[in-house]
């Protein structure tokens, strides 16, 4: 292993002890931590991107939920940025690297970046969730239960976010960025939280957090009058929260291992990774079902070719005696299958407010359902019945379309 000139000259000025071995300062996860972080923002920048050309071009509409979804990607990747400057100052090394090979101007520079790092990442968190719950608002229905509790939802989410910012900025008296070692002196006596004990705490409101903008969904895909079947496909689209659950129990894990460790530097690196995939899970498991649009056109043609070349195999004649299709009912036909969650049921999904719940087409006739719950447009409501050609005519839409 080769050693760094860091740490070679802070052996020759004898600042090292004796028993630590230079090859134990030299060990680092630095570069998996920084490829990590940086795969996981293009990745979420990618679906945000997607998901911002369903809304605009195909769906053309566009809610709160988009906005606040477009000021928390702001805030990730600032928070990115901060991330690998700390990793790159040395922050996730181990304890005695920081301790007797960094300078202390560095230690001081770490401390204040990571308080900085963390206001972002508190606040990216509470805006994304914001996100989450406008688009479960435009889901609900106007009145109702449900519609109730999204409303105090987010007074729930504004509480739980002020003492964790407030935890934050005041973790020392007299207020300050730094946050002081035990072995770190400063002009300055100052009388500190304990690292540990505040993102703990900060660490188990998130968690709550999490848990609450889970259960939402929950209700809703209850709520359908749908079938059991129709039921799990939309918790497979609605649930990736589960996996934001999961991320948020292990930040909290290497969080009491970070403070009470004897070595918790050495966690710091994979905190940070955690803290990054726990801000783009939420993005993507927000984003996932305004994407269908884009992709429901890819599987329908897929499933269209499939279909067709099945029965080409069968019947050779039907490619002879078939007619191509004009541009126009063709293209009428794909806006359709856009918006179509299911090819073969004909299930329409959309995320719109109103008290419609489900509607259901019938050859002789229509009985329309109607009951709080989810709203029968194009992304997320359930609408079930025969496909009906493309009509000149406008289709009527509730009044409540743009509330």
């Amino acid at each position: 292993m080769t050693i760094p000139a860091d740490i070679l000259a802070a052996d020759a000025a004898g600042d090292i002890p004796d028993g630590i071995s230079l090859s134990y300062l030299a060990q680092s996860r630095d570069h998996p931590a920084i490829v990590g972080i940086i795969f996981m923002v293009c990745f979420t920048g990618v679906l945000m991107i997607l998901r911002l050309y369903a809304r605009f071009f195909l769906v053309k509409h566009s809610g709160l939920d988009d906005a606040l979804a477009v000021l928390t990607m702001m805030l990730y990747i600032a928070l990115v940025a901060l991330s690998v400057v700390l990793i790159n100052l040395g922050s996730g090394r181990h304890i005695e690297y920081i301790q007797y090979v960094l300078p202390m101007s560095t230690v001081r520079e770490t401390e204040v970046l990571d308080f900085v790092a963390h206001i972002i990442y508190t606040t990216a968190l509470f805006f994304c969730r914001l996100s989450g719950l406008a688009f479960y608002y435009r889901l609900s229905a106007r009145y109702g239960k449900l519609h109730t509790s999204i409303l105090v939802a987010a007074p729930i989410l504004f509480a739980a976010y002020l003492p964790q910012l407030f935890l934050l900025i005041f973790h020392c008296r007299p207020v300050t960025g730094l946050w002081p070692y035990a072995w770190q002196s400063e002009p300055t006596d100052y009388k500190c939280l304990s690292w540990g004990l505040v993102y703990s705490v900060n660490s188990g409101v998130s968690l709550a957090c999490d848990v609450m903008m889970f259960i939402i969904p929950t209700i809703l895909i209850k709520q359908l009058h749908v079938s059991q079947k129709n039921k799990i496909k939309l918790s497979f689209v609605m649930f990736p929260g589960v996996f934001v659950i999961v991320i948020s129990a292990v930040r909290v894990w290497l969080v009491v291992r970070g403070q009470w460790d004897s070595d918790g530097s050495w966690a710091y690196n994979p905190m940070l990774c955690v803290e990054n995939a726990e801000i783009a899970s939420t993005l993507i498991a927000l984003s996932v079902p305004a994407l269908k649009p884009v992709f429901g056109n890819v599987f329908a043609h897929i499933g269209e070719y499939t279909s067709s070349h099945t029965r080409s195999r069968s019947a050779g004649r039907l490619r002879t005696h078939s007619k191509p299709m004009s541009g126009v009912g063709s293209q009428a036909r794909d806006d359709r299958r856009l918006l179509n969650w299911s090819k073969n049921t004909h299930d329409d999904y959309e995320m719109m407010p109103s008290e419609v719940s489900v509607s259901r087409d019938a050859p002789g006739g229509s009985n329309t359902y109607k009951s709080p719950g989810i709203k029968v447009t194009n992304e997320i409501d359930i609408s079930r019945g025969s496909e009906r050609p493309p009509s000149s005519q406008p289709t009527s839409r509730p009044s409540s379309r743009n509330t």
